[in-house]
């Protein structure tokens, strides 16, 4: 009798918190929700956080507001929101390489990438390019390979900061290609394309949607790109395997995550919701327009290939050497 008492018991309260779980998701969000975005402002991350941003205060009925906290490759925003309130209402727009890459490039960190968060809704991949000023002699990646062995060092890229994916993939075409170029580390590529833009530098290694707008102006020139395949975005520009360096792939993902401890049910609302702004027809063309293809996954799947990613770029950090503290 006692048993049976008590597994009625049971299930009514696993019957009163699904309610209760029902309840919150449904009154989820009632106030501002933050999207912090680790990177500096006018990058990729940012672009799309604004993009999507928009479309869930339309949905939500709430102001869901993108803030930039960039620094040390992303770890001072990440950090943020690992020790944000487990409420949903502060979260993180990062992407691949903050999230796969600063495991093994610090020596130390105040939070742990896979422990510390929650994967919640990915957003779409980037692959990255290789950049000159439009004034720039190199018509070509051959030609820039060409050159960059003749100067042997005197040539220069610029990235978004030591380790992160712009300097890891520069890294990875000076290994591929045996060329010396010297690596220019910037808070953000903001103002390392604004330096390219000025001629103070040869060249960067950078995501698409950072530089479209200066590429579909004719201020700046792409030699080639990162992915496996040509960008949907610039179908013109060859790829690194075309032009000569085979095995070649980087193709980045973005996405929303929360801290660890989220509730399932405001997780699971917020991939929906973001899937549904995904699946839009206006939304995919925003983002396609500046070089974002559209990735929808489920929370479990995001979680999946993020995972794999970490140990993808445990081996690569290691080959190039890279480290901080």
């Amino acid at each position: 009798m006692t048993i049976t008492r008590n597994f009625f018991q049971l299930v009514f309260l696993c019957l009163i918190l699904n309610i209760s779980n029902l309840a919150w998701a449904q009154a989820y969000p009632n106030k501002p929700v933050r999207l912090i975005v680790p990177q500096s402002a006018g990058g990729s991350s940012d672009a799309a956080a604004r993009i999507i941003a928009l479309k869930l205060s339309e949905m939500w009925k709430h102001n869901v507001i993108v803030e930039t906290h960039p620094g040390a490759g992303g770890n001072i925003g990440t950090d943020l929101v690992a020790k944000a309130p487990k409420d949903g209402y502060t979260l993180l727009m990062t992407y691949e390489g903050s999230y796969a890459i600063n495991q093994w490039l610090y020596g130390k960190l105040p939070f742990d990438s896979v422990k510390d968060f929650v994967t919640i809704a990915s957003i779409s991949t980037v692959p990255f390019l290789v950049v000159v000023n439009a004034g720039s002699p190199f018509k070509n990646l051959h030609d820039y390979i060409e050159a960059a062995k003749l100067a042997d060092g005197k040539l220069n890229f610029a990235s978004a900061g030591n380790g992160t994916v712009n300097h890891l993939a520069g890294e990875m075409f000076k290994m591929q290609a045996k060329v010396n170029i010297q690596h220019i580390p910037y808070k953000g590529i903001t103002p390392g394309v604004t330096d390219l833009l000025g001629g103070q530098i040869d060249s960067a290694f950078t995501s698409i949607p950072s530089v479209s707008q200066f590429i579909n102006n004719g201020k700046l020139r792409a030699l080639a790109v990162t992915s496996a395949k040509r960008s949907e975005a610039l179908p013109n520009v060859p790829t690194m395997q075309e032009s000569g360096l085979p095995g070649f792939d980087i193709n980045t993902w973005y996405g929303i995550l929360g801290p660890v401890g989220l509730s399932d049910v405001i997780v699971k609302k917020i991939n929906a919701d973001v899937n549904e702004i995904l699946r839009q027809k206006d939304t995919k063309e925003r983002l396609a327009a500046i070089g974002f293809e559209i990735l929808i996954s489920t929370p479990e799947e995001f979680s999946q290939f993020a995972q794999k990613d970490i140990q993808k770029w445990e081996k690569v950090v290691k080959s190039s050497g890279a480290k901080l503290d």
